[in-house]
């Protein structure tokens, strides 16, 4: 990851810093589910946790908020992220029928050859909001996508979220669709690791 983000040795600490190991690791067994629906590779791409430290966020924030923070400050982001993304906007305007829509924050990935919409939602999530971010997924795949690119992935970043939830709710979706949580202070870390290490315990049972 060092050689292909080109970190720095001071992003290199920051990630250290974020567990970003363990974070990735984490996605990973997850993105397991997904991988007969998505032709590409998403191995050590997309984390199960984002850390947004860097906004200097205060704890009681909206929506917009959080989205201005990020689309001000596109270097900073993409250090979490990973420089692969490219910004292509804010409230990204899509029309369906007669209707105008707006997604969140619209990135595209020059690795997976795909673009990534990105839903924002102070709360913790709930499986209603799948709905939206599968609607938007499908107009970019039907109206936005080029021929030579590969499905559209829809990733909803929250306030927290709890797994077993989030397992039944993606357990019948359709779309490429991952759930992540944000949060505004360095994770704790032992918590993190932690939790990897229950998996790996499951998996070698």
């Amino acid at each position: 990851m060092t050689i292909k983000e080109r970190l720095s040795f001071r992003e290199l600490q920051r990630q250290i810093n974020t567990s970003c190991y363990e974070r990735v690791m984490l996605q990973n067994q997850k993105l397991s589910t997904l991988s007969g629906e998505i032709p590409q590779d998403l191995s050590n791409v997309f984390k199960d946790s984002y850390v947004l430290e860097m906004f200097q966020l205060p704890q009681l924030h909206s929506e917009k908020d959080l989205k201005h923070r990020i689309s001000q400050n596109i270097s900073l982001f993409l250090l979490e992220f990973g420089r692969d993304f490219s910004f292509m906007g804010e409230e990204y305007p899509i029309q369906v029928g007669s209707q105008d829509f707006a997604i969140d924050l619209l990135f595209y990935h020059r690795s997976l050859q795909c673009m990534v919409a990105i839903e924002l939602k102070v709360e913790k999530f709930k499986p209603e909001h799948l709905g939206q971010l599968n609607f938007y997924l499908e107009a970019l795949d039907r109206d936005i996508k080029k021929p030579y690119e590969n499905p559209s992935i829809g990733i909803l970043l929250c306030k927290g979220k709890d797994d077993t939830v989030v397992e039944y709710a993606m357990s019948r979706s359709l779309s490429p669709t991952l759930v992540a949580d944000y949060k505004t202070q360095l994770p704790e870390k032992a918590l993190l690791k932690e939790r990897w290490e229950a998996i790996l315990t499951q998996l070698t049972d």
